[in-house]
């Protein structure tokens, strides 16, 4: 097995690798580093603090994980990286851990975060995310499962990004973006319900009636917008309703939330 490790990869003695786990050439793996089976580590990655990897990821060259935050506050307390199985790291992404002692950067399954991914620290992502080249996540950013981000944009710390939302190429982020719906512009704004990202989930005929009913009364009725989140109590109760509502109810009223991104031209969530 000693095989899969290349001569000129720097290992420390007491990181753990199960022994499936593939170095390539000049890779660097810390002392509290934890890497599951048949997970790829490729030539040039660096891996720091306690970070742990899980099962059959692949992590492409040059991308650095566990380093420490960039927050100013980071007084070296032993924080950590969690990542989860079957995800793409792709070339120079960088993960960093997380700022607080025993708080952690996570990253869930079956994620692909394409070249130049910049993930800063306490940031969450969960699970079949897509994020495209040179998105950077500022502290703090929690991403729901499914969720798509296109290329070249940023998103402000504490944002939130709901389940199976799409954000267009180039947007800039500063508030909460609801689960389901496209998102794009500088400022950006609400566009309409993600019905390609739907579709590919498998939503059925009744749970896309329930959301353009429900994508309606938020964005296109005559309600101001808290009106029709009212009037999302009286649609039938749905998953994807009930998770849409509390979504937008939580980013109004948790502390740290930025509130909602607005809709397009007729409507805002101040409304």
């Amino acid at each position: 097995m000693t095989t899969l490790i290349h001569p000129t990869a720097v290992i420390h003695p007491g990181a753990e690798l199960h022994p499936t786990v593939q170095v390539g050439a000049y890779a660097v793996i810390g002392e509290y580093v934890k890497v599951g089976a048949d997970t790829v580590i490729d030539s040039h990655v660096v891996i720091h603090g306690r970070t742990e990897i899980g099962d059959r990821n692949q992590i492409f060259p040059g991308a650095v994980i566990g380093s420490e935050p960039q927050d100013l506050k980071y007084d070296g307390s032993l924080s950590l990286v969690k990542i989860g199985n079957d995800n793409l790291i792709r070339e120079y992404v960088t993960i960093n851990r997380a700022t607080n002692a025993g708080d952690a950067t996570i990253i869930g399954n079956q994620n692909l975060l394409m070249a130049y991914v910049h993930v800063a620290h306490n940031c969450v992502i969960e699970d079949q995310v897509v994020i495209a080249n040179s998105v950077a996540l500022a502290g703090h950013v929690y991403i729901e499962s499914k969720a798509r981000l296109s290329g070249v944009l940023g998103v402000h710390q504490f944002v939130h990004i709901g389940q199976l939302a799409m954000i267009g190429g180039m947007t800039r982020i500063d508030r909460d973006v609801p689960p389901f719906v496209l998102v794009e512009g500088n400022p950006s704004r609400v566009r309409s319900l993600n019905l390609v990202g739907l579709k590919r989930a498998g939503f059925s005929s009744e749970d896309f009636s329930l959301l353009k009913k429900a994508f309606r009364l938020l964005y296109r009725s005559e309600y101001s917008f808290t009106q029709g989140l009212e009037q999302l109590d009286l649609l039938p109760d749905h998953v994807a309703i009930q998770h849409l509502r509390q979504f937008i109810k939580r980013s109004q009223t948790d502390p740290g939330r930025r509130g909602m991104t607005p809709g397009g031209k007729r409507k805002t969530t101040e409304d």
